[in-house]
This record gives structure tokens, sequence and C-alpha cells, in this order.
């Protein structure tokens, strides 16, 4: 099977970036690109990221997830630490991020350094989700293989007999709040005749951030 792609194409006018008028600060330029976003419109879910990690098998492998605070420190997601995705940050710590938001011709592109959240840290933010998606984790033995659907569906099913939406539901040992202290953070902005521009924050072993432009 042979289909080629060559017309898929665009010329992006959305848009410009300078390095001498982003902030000096990579997390802030993030949060003003994420609420510009977010104002524009046209994307269901701006806090959807490609998360690529190293798993144990040695290929790299990414998948979305839904980026759930963002401070000072870095950017914060949750999983079931015994998934695919959490035995391969446990051992090899090193991931990458990536946001796309189309409706405004950006890419952010973040390289980092992954770890566990405080218990705390978990814990409200559990106790912050839907029941449903409480229950869901409990039920779901992420990234193990099953026979059907129907285990899942019956394993909810008691759950639900057990537990109402009032009730404290307990947090697994094994799940919890995954944080990405960057290391280098990249803004792309869609240019015409793909001369789209490149900002790179690397950050310096000072704690400062270096600011360069890179070629497309």
């Amino acid at each position: 099977m042979d289909q080629e792609l060559y017309n898929f194409r665009k010329s992006y006018e959305k848009g410009a970036l300078d390095k001498t008028s982003v902030d000096p600060n990579p997390l802030q330029q993030f949060r003003t690109w994420f609420h510009q976003v977010q104002e524009a419109g046209g994307i269901e879910e701006v806090n959807a990221m490609t998360v690529t990690t190293l798993s144990l098998d040695g290929y790299p492998k990414g998948r979305v997830v839904l980026l759930k605070k963002y401070n000072e420190h870095g950017f914060y997601f949750y999983t079931n630490y015994h998934s695919e995705k959490g035995q391969a940050i446990l051992a090899n710590s090193k991931v990458s991020l990536a946001f796309f938001w189309p409706t405004l011709e950006r890419q952010v592109l973040i390289k980092g350094n992954a770890s566990k959240t405080t218990r705390v840290d978990t814990e409200n933010y559990w106790d912050s989700r839907p029941l449903g998606s409480r229950l869901g984790a409990i039920v779901s033995d992420q990234s193990k293989e099953i026979p059907n659907r129907e285990v899942l569906e019956d394993r909810l099913k008691k759950l639900e007999s057990t537990f109402s939406e009032n009730d404290t539901v307990p947090c697994p040992d094994h799940w919890g709040g995954i944080l990405v202290a960057p290391v280098e953070i990249e803004f792309w902005q869609g240019r015409p005749n793909r001369l789209h521009d490149r900002i790179l924050y690397r950050l310096q072993d000072d704690g400062d951030w270096d600011i360069v432009r890179l070629s497309p």
C-alpha cells in the first residue's frame, strides 16, 4: 500500500516569535502561551501533551497524557507507577514533553528529569478527581494484558457497590504524581516558507536560563 501525502501543505502565518520579546523565564513564557491558546479556543484539551520515555525494551515511546499542574518547579501529571510509562520513568528519569497547538501554529518541546511527587501532592490531586476516575484508576492494572473489556467492567461494578460519591476512596500506593523538571524548553512558532521561529531556553548550572534562536 502506497499513499503519497505530498499535497498536505499549509502556510503558517498566525504569529511570530523573537528572542528580544520572550520572557526571561520559560515557565512564564509557557504560561503566556498556554493562556493565549486557551483564549483563542478551538482546542478541546489545551493541556494535552505527548510524554516520551525510553521503554525498558530500549525503544522510545510517546503517548498523550494531560498536564494537571505547572509551576516554577516544572510540569505535573499523574499515573500508575506500575504501568509501562511509570516503570520506564523509574528506570530512566530523562523524558520529553511536547505540546502542539495548531490553532495558533505553535509547539512547545520540553526535555527534563522526571521524579515522583510527594504523597501529599498525590493525595490532594486524587481527592479532587471525580469518583468514577478514582475507581477507574483502582480497577485498571495499567498496561497489563487482559482477556476482554468485561473484566474491567465487572471490577468497576463491584467497586461502585462499595463506594458512593461522598465516601473516602483510598489512593493506591502505586498511583501518583510525576514532576518533570525542565532542563530545556523550546518554543516553536510556525512562519511562512518553513522559516519557523525557534527559541530555546537552556538551564545553566547557576539556575539561570540561556536563550538562543535555532535555525528551522
